[in-house]
């Protein structure tokens, strides 16, 4: 039986002269492993649409594994060329990429991490906003979305909501305000100022469609990223290969 669905390749492997397995996140069979035949040959149908970062129709057929399939047809629907054309954004991509499979479970559906990742593809790839902006609301929305929600609702002694100082720990994902501790009588904590933790909150609780309107200066971009950095490695477990390169990519 053949099974028809759209998915976004994270990953591929060479398999041999001719052939490919690859990792793609797809809306009605979640993460799966495929195997392409003659995919590898740029005169191949399949060539294009098992390309890395690319956006496709599936045509699959069930292997006798579980979550392994033989990809019998892919177009491409979108290859997101801005990504191929600038180093950064493709390692920043690939740092994507390696996360979500490292979070989600082999076959499970979340057509909503599907959905971020090809609106963060997309502003990468178009200039819509800078990676230092991106990479914080993908790292941060895609831990909330797989069961990993930072409480930022308010100062986990007193209760307040506002307050020019707060301090994060990425550890619990908790705030707590300046009033009623200090940075020094916390678990490993980071400093926000107030339109740090203002963004943070709108990254977390927004909208999906307003997940990257906002703005910061480079200096909040730069604790930004760092929140979510350490908020990441704490929940993961892990470091990322990718973000390292991505980071030697930068300098």
């Amino acid at each position: 039986m053949n099974i028809l669905t759209k998915g976004i390749i994270l990953k591929e492997q060479n398999i041999g002269e001719r052939d490919k397995l690859v990792t793609a996140l797809t809306d009605e069979k979640g993460i799966i492993r495929g195997f392409a035949k003659g995919a590898k040959n740029i005169k191949s149908q399949n060539c294009a649409g098992t390309q890395l970062f690319s956006y496709s129709r599936l045509c699959l057929i069930k292997g006798k594994s579980r979550d392994t399939y033989t990809i019998s047809e892919a177009k491409s629907q979108e290859m997101f060329f801005g990504l191929r054309n600038n180093m950064e954004n493709m390692c920043l991509a690939q740092y994507f990429c390696e996360l979500v499979m490292h979070s989600l479970v082999d076959g499970e559906k979340n057509k909503q991490i599907l959905s971020l990742i090809l609106n963060s593809f997309y502003v990468l790839a178009n200039g819509i906003r800078n990676a230092d902006l991106v990479k914080p609301c993908f790292e941060m929305r895609l831990l909330s979305d797989c069961g990993y929600m930072p409480d930022l609702t308010m100062c986990q002694h007193c209760g307040k909501y506002e307050k020019d100082i707060f301090y994060f720990v990425p550890s619990t994902g908790k705030l707590y305000c300046s009033d009623c501790t200090s940075q020094d009588s916390l678990p490993p904590s980071i400093k926000l100022t107030a339109g740090v933790t203002k963004a943070l909150r709108h990254i977390v609780y927004s909208d999906d469609k307003q997940l990257f309107s906002f703005s910061l200066s480079e200096e909040g971009l730069g604790i930004l990223n760092r929140a979510s950095e350490e908020y990441t490695e704490n929940h993961t477990e892990r470091k990322f290969n990718t973000l390292d390169f991505y980071k030697m990519m930068k300098q």
